[in-house]
C-alpha cells in the first residue's frame, strides 16, 4: 500500500511538472494545424491568448528564480519559438518572409540566458517544428519529410551559427565579468586582512583557523578595520583644514619593516601614488632613520617626493616617525603648498594627531579581543549547556563533538573511555572517516598518546602537530585517519580519569593556543557531564532494576504494567500475565542456606530472561515470585511460555558453594496465567486472577501451569476441604497472617470465610486435651509414628539430605514427590470449612523492592 501511494504521489509529481511543457508542445501543434488550414478567427485568438498566458506566466517565474531549472529554461525557450512560429505564419503566411529573422533573435536570445543543455533542446524544438509546418503546407503527392528537411536546411543552420557564437561569445564576456568581479572582491578582502594583521587585529593567518573561527576573525577584522579607518581620517581631516594642509597622510608599516603602504589619507592631490612605498625611500626613510620629525621647507618646484607622480606641488613638508610602544609603525606625512616652514606649534598638533591615530588602533584592538572573547565565552556557554541538558553517554558525547566543531575546524573526532580497574581503554564514539573500524576497538594501556595524556593528566602532542610516522595515538593496529593537527584532551573528574577527547583536522596548526585553551575547558565540562551522565544512569538501575536478578523490580513493573495495559485498551490487543513462584523455596533456604537461595533466585531469572520476547517484561515482584507480561499474547501463547520455562527450570542444576561444600540442586515452580480482558481490565485484577491460578496450580501438586477461568473466580476451582476442629482455629487465627488480596475473590461466592490455617511446620503445639492439629492430604496414614519433639513442645531439627542429592525432601503440607503428582493420603483429610484455601508452605516474602508491602500467606 505504501509503495503504491508513492507511486500516486510520484506520478502526480511529475505530471505537475510537465505539464507546461506538455500544454507547449500542444500549443505548437495547433500552429502546424494553422499553418496547414487556417483555424477561425475565434479559435485563432483563443490560442493565441492561451500561448501569451501561459509564457507570461513561465517567464515571471524565471525571472523570481535566483537559479532557475533547466526544465524552467526549456519551457520558456519552447513557448518562445513556438509563439514565435505563430507570429511569422500569420504575418507572412509562410517560413519564407521578412519576419522569420526574428526566431534567429530568440534562438539567440535563449542560447544566451538558459542552460546548455537546455539551449540544445530549444533549437531541436525550432527545427522539429519549422519541418513540421513545411511538411503541413507542402503539395500533395511529394515526399513531405524530404523535401521540408531540405527547404529548412538553410534556416536550421542559420539557427545553430546563432545560437553557438551568441552562447560562446555572451557566456564568455560573462565569465570574464565574473572573473573580474572575483578577483576584485579577493583583493579587497586580502587588503582588509593585511589592515587588520598590520594593526594587530588578527593574530594568526586566517588559513590556519576553522570555518567558524574564519569566519569570526573575519567579521571582527573587518569591522575592526572600519572603524580605524573612520577615527584616523576625522584627525587626517581636521588636522588639514586646522593647519592649511594639501595633503595629510599616515602610512602604515608591514610585519617585516621593508615597505610603507597608505593607511588612509586626506588630499586634493590629482597625481598621488598609490604605493606600496620602500621604507628607506626620500623623506620617509629620514624619518625612519632619525626616529625624529623631519621638516624639510623651500622645496623646489621639481622636488621629488616619492609619494607624488612627477613633479611635487608643495612647498613644505613634515614627516614624523609614529611608535606604539617604543615600536616603529609608521609614518605620519604632512605637506602645503605655501613656502611656509611648520611651527613648533604645528609639530605639536602633528604629534597629538600621531598619537590619538595609534590610541586608536589600540582601542579598536582591546575591543576586537573582547568581542573575540565575548565569542568564546557564547560558544562555550552553548557547550556547557548542551553538555547539561545531555543525561546519557551517548548525548554527552555527541553534544561534546558538536561543541568541539563549533569552535573550530575538527574533520575527526572520537571519545575513548578508560576502565581503571581492568586498564583498558575503549574507543566509544567516533565522528568523521573509519568510524565504523574504530568504533568499539578496545586496548590495553600502552604508550600511546591516549594512555600517556591520562597518565599525565595533560593535552598532547604538543601544539597539536601530529606525526603519524613517530606518534601513535591509540595503537599501531588501531590509528586514526593520517591528519597533520590532532590533540588529545584528558577527561577527568576529581583527579579520576574517566577517558580522552581525540580531534584531528585536516589544516596545520589547527590547535594554537588560543583554541586549545577553549578546547580544555570544553573537556573539562565534559567529563562532569560524563560522570553526571553515569551516576544518573546508576540510580535509575537501582530505581527500577532488582539488585540480585538485574530483573525490573516492583515499583517499575507497576509503571510499565500501567502502560501495557493502556496500550491493549487503545488497540484492542490481548495482553497476558503470568506469576511464577519456586516451589518449596523455604526448604532450600532451611537446608542449603540462604546463598544457595539468591542462586537458583537468579537462576530463575535467567531462564525468563531467555524465554521472553523483546516486547515482554520480566520483574522480580518479591522474594521468590516474578512476574511476565506479555504483549499481543493470548492464554495459548501465555501457557507455552510457561511451560517453556517451567521445563527449562526442572532441568537446569544449580552449583552452588554450600555451608558444607558444593551444593548441587534442582527446583520447580508454579505458574499461574492471566489474560486480558478475560481476567480482567486493569492491572489489579490481571494480578489478582493470575495470582488465583497460581494457587490452582500449588493445590494441584505444584510443578505445573494453569490458565484462570471464570469458575476460579466463582469459587468451584477450590477442591473441598475439610473444616480444622474448633480448638485449633484460634492457633491459627494467631500464627498466620492475613493475605491480602488474594482470598477474597476465590471465596466471592462461598460461605463466610473461615480462619486461615498455618503451615503445618510452623503451627504450635495444642494445650494438653485439645484436639489435634488438621493435617493436610499429604500428612502421613494414621498409625505412623508421629515425629519427635523437643521439650519445648516445637518439631525436632529436620535431618540434611546429602550433599549433591538433588532436591530436598519436603515434609509437611507441601511435600510431593519429585515428578510433581501428589501421593495419596491413607487416612482422610481432616475438615476445612468450603472454599477455604489449603495452607502454603510458607508465607509469602515481601517485596525487597518495596519495604512497604505487607508479607503474604495463604489464604
Amino acid at each position: 500500500m505504501a509503495n503504491l501511494v508513492l507511486a500516486v504521489l510520484t506520478a502526480r509529481r511529475l505530471a505537475r511538472n510537465a505539464a507546461p511543457l506538455v500544454c507547449a508542445l500542444a500549443l505548437g501543434g495547433l500552429v502546424v494545424l494553422d499553418a496547414a488550414e487556417r483555424l477561425p478567427p475565434l479559435a485563432a485568438a483563443a490560442v493565441f491568448v492561451a500561448l501569451v498566458g501561459l509564457l507570461v506566466q513561465q517567464a515571471r517565474r524565471r525571472a523570481a528564480a535566483i537559479e532557475a531549472s533547466a526544465l524552467l529554461d526549456l519551457e520558456v525557450g519552447v513557448l518562445l519559438v513556438v509563439a514565435t512560429f505563430a507570429v511569422v505564419l500569420r504575418l507572412d503566411g509562410s517560413l519564407d518572409g521578412d519576419a522569420h529573422a526574428a526566431l534567429y533573435v530568440v534562438i539567440a536570445l535563449v542560447s544566451a540566458f538558459a542552460r546548455p543543455g537546455a539551449s540544445l533542446l530549444v533549437a531541436l524544438a525550432a527545427a522539429a517544428l519549422e519541418i513540421a509546418v513545411r511538411s503541413a503546407v507542402a503539395p500533395q503527392g511529394a515526399p513531405l519529410a524530404l523535401d521540408a528537411a531540405r527547404a529548412a536546411a538553410p534556416h536550421i543552420g542559420f539557427m545553430a551559427v546563432f545560437s553557438v557564437l551568441n552562447a560562446a561569445i555572451l557566456r564568455a564576456e560573462i565569465g570574464r565579468v565574473r572573473k573580474a568581479s572575483r578577483t576584485h572582491l579577493q583583493a579587497e578582502i586580502d587588503r582588509l586582512r593585511d589592515d587588520a594583521r598590520s594593526y594587530r587585529l588578527l593574530s594568526a593567518p586566517a588559513q590556519a583557523r576553522g570555518a567558524a573561527q574564519k569566519g569570526d576573525d573575519e567579521r571582527l577584522a573587518r569591522s575592526g578595520v572600519e572603524e580605524i579607518h573612520q577615527s584616523v581620517l576625522f584627525a587626517l581631516r581636521l588636522l588639514r583644514e586646522s593647519l592649511d594642509l594639501y595633503t595629510a597622510m599616515l602610512l602604515w608599516q608591514n610585519d617585516t619593516g621593508t615597505h610603507l603602504r597608505i593607511s588612509e589619507l586626506a588630499s586634493d592631490a590629482p597625481n598621488l601614488s598609490e604605493g606600496p612605498f620602500l621604507s628607506g625611500d626620500g623623506v620617509f626613510g629620514a624619518a625612519i632613520t632619525q626616529r625624529a620629525p623631519v621638516v624639510i621647507g623651500g622645496l623646489k618646484p621639481g622636488y621629488k617626493l616619492p609619494y607624488y607622480v612627477g613633479p611635487s606641488p608643495v612647498r613644505a613638508v613634515c614627516a614624523l616617525p609614529v611608535f606604539e610602544h617604543g615600536q616603529l609603525r609608521g609614518v605620519l606625512v604632512v605637506d602645503r603648498v605655501e613656502d611656509r616652514p611648520f611651527s613648533p606649534r604645528e609639530l605639536e598638533l602633528i604629534d597629538e594627531a600621531c598619537r590619538y591615530a595609534v590610541r586608536a588602533i589600540q582601542n579598536e584592538r582591546v575591543f576586537v579581543q573582547l568581542e573575540r572573547a565575548k565569542v568564546e565565552q557564547g560558544k562555550l556557554y552553548r557547550a556547557a549547556e548542551a553538555l547539561g541538558a545531555a543525561t546519557t553517554e551517548t548525548g554527552v558525547i555527541e553534544a561534546g563533538v558538536t561543541s568541539a566543531r563549533e569552535i573550530t575546524s575538527v574533520d575527526f573526532a572520537a571519545v575513548t573511555l578508560y576502565d581503571e580497574a581492568q586498564k583498558v581503554h575503549e574507543i566509544r564514539a567516533v565522528s568523521g572517516d573509519g568510524g565504523a573500524e574504530l568504533t568499539g576497538q578496545r586496548f590495553r594501556h600502552n604508550a600511546g598518546l591516549v594512555s600517556m595524556v591520562l597518565q599525565n593528566r595533560h593535552p598532547l602532542p604538543y601544539r597539536g602537530e601530529y606525526d603519524d610516522k613517530r606518534q601513535v595515538v591509540f595503537t599501531r593496529r588501531v590509528a586514526p585517519p593520517s591528519m597533520p593537527s590532532i590533540i588529545v584532551l584528558p577527561l577527568v573528574v576529581h583527579d579520576r580519569p574517566l577517558g580522552t577527547l581525540v580531534l584531528g583536522s585536516r589544516r596545520r596548526a589547527a590547535f594554537n593556543d588560543s583554541v586549545r585553551s577553549t578546547l580544555e575547558v570544553l573537556a573539562s565540562h565534559m567529563a562532569v557531564s560524563l560522570s553526571n551522565a553515569r551516576m544518573m544512569r546508576r540510580l535509575e538501575e537501582l530505581a527500577t532494576m532488582d539488585g540480585l536478578t538485574g530483573l525490573l523490580n516492583k515499583r517499575a513493573m507497576l509503571e510499565v504494567a500501567d502502560q501495557k495495559i493502556t496500550a491493549a485498551r487503545r488497540f484492542s490487543r490481548r495482553l497476558s500475565v503470568l506469576v511464577t513462584d519456586i516451589d518449596h523455596f523455604k526448604k532450600v533456604n532451611d537446608t542449603y542456606g540462604h546463598d544457595v537461595g539468591d542462586v537458583i533466585i537468579k537462576g530463575l531469572g535467567d531462564v525468563l530472561r531467555r524465554a521472553k520476547r523483546t516486547t515482554d517484561a520480566v520483574a522480580r515482584f518479591g522474594g521468590e515470585e516474578f512476574v511476565v507480561i506479555c504483549e499481543e499474547t493470548d492464554a495459548r501463547g501465555a501457557m507455552l511460555l510457561a511451560e517453556r520455562v517451567r521445563e527449562e527450570l526442572g532441568r537446569t542444576t544449580f552449583h552452588a558453594a554450600g555451608s558444607n561444600g558444593p551444593v548441587q540442586c534442582q527446583v520447580t515452580c508454579s505458574i499461574g496465567v492471566a489474560t486480558y480482558p478475560e481476567a480482567g481490565s486493569t492491572w489489579e485484577e490481571l494480578f489478582k486472577a493470575a495470582d488465583e491460578s497460581l494457587y490452582v496450580s500449588k493445590r494441584s501438586g505444584r510443578n505445573r501451569s494453569t490458565a484462570w477461568s471464570p469458575s476460579m473466580r466463582s469459587g468451584s476451582a477450590h477442591p473441598p476441604a475439610a473444616e480444622a476442629p474448633a480448638s485449633a482455629k484460634p492457633a491459627a487465627e494467631a500464627s498466620a497472617p492475613a493475605r491480602p488480596g488474594a482470598a477474597p475473590a476465590a471465596r466471592s461466592a462461598s460461605a463466610p470465610p473461615a480462619p486461615a490455617l498455618p503451615p503445618a511446620r510452623s503451627a504450635s503445639v495444642p494445650p494438653a486435651g485439645a484436639p489435634a492439629p488438621a493435617r493436610s492430604a499429604s500428612a502421613p496414614p494414621a498409625g505412623t509414628p508421629a515425629p519427635a519433639r523437643s521439650a519445648a513442645g516445637s518439631p525436632a531439627p529436620q535431618r540434611r539430605p546429602p550433599v549433591g542429592g538433588g532436591a530436598p525432601a519436603p515434609s509437611g503440607p507441601d511435600s510431593a514427590p519429585p515428578g510433581g503428582r501428589r501421593v495419596a493420603a491413607s487416612s482422610p483429610a481432616p475438615a476445612r470449612a468450603p472454599g477455604e484455601a489449603e495452607p502454603r508452605s510458607k508465607p509469602r516474602r515481601p517485596s525487597e523492592a518495596d519495604p512497604a508491602s505487607k508479607p503474604k500467606t495463604a489464604a
